[in-house]
């Protein structure tokens, strides 16, 4: 009996290696072509820079949202921290008529048009 495998007796066995290993070859090459070329994210940059001016509004604002301030002193507005806004706003809205028409009263005195400018009297009278 021949012990030979079908591996040697075929002739297409070596041209199969062959090919096997050229798309290895190319497709490594490509691969290393693609690491060694490969320019940064366009989006990069411009993502950190949002990031960055994100943490500077926030560190800037944080005061702001924690500590009691005038917000429109004329008008009578004081900025309160957060959570006292939401504890007032619960308490507020347990009755939502009550809130609603307290919410409308605030709006129209927050967006009021200013007074008329008086008109300049006429030299001439």
């Amino acid at each position: 009996m021949n012990s030979e495998n079908s591996c040697q007796k075929s002739r297409a066995c070596p041209y199969i290696v062959a090919i096997v290993g050229t798309f290895l070859l190319v497709g490594g090459l490509t691969w290393l072509l693609r690491y060694y070329t490969r320019t940064p994210s366009p989006f990069a940059a411009r993502s950190a820079e949002r990031m960055q001016i994100l943490q500077e509004f926030k560190t800037a604002n944080a005061p702001l949202l924690d500590k009691y301030d005038w917000q429109d002193q004329p008008k009578g507005f004081i900025r309160i921290p957060i959570e006292r806004a939401k504890d007032i706003i619960l308490d507020e809205w347990r009755d939502p008529a009550a809130g609603r028409s307290n919410l409308m009263a605030r709006a129209a005195k927050e967006f009021a048009p200013p007074p008329k400018v008086p008109e300049k009297k006429n030299e001439y009278e």
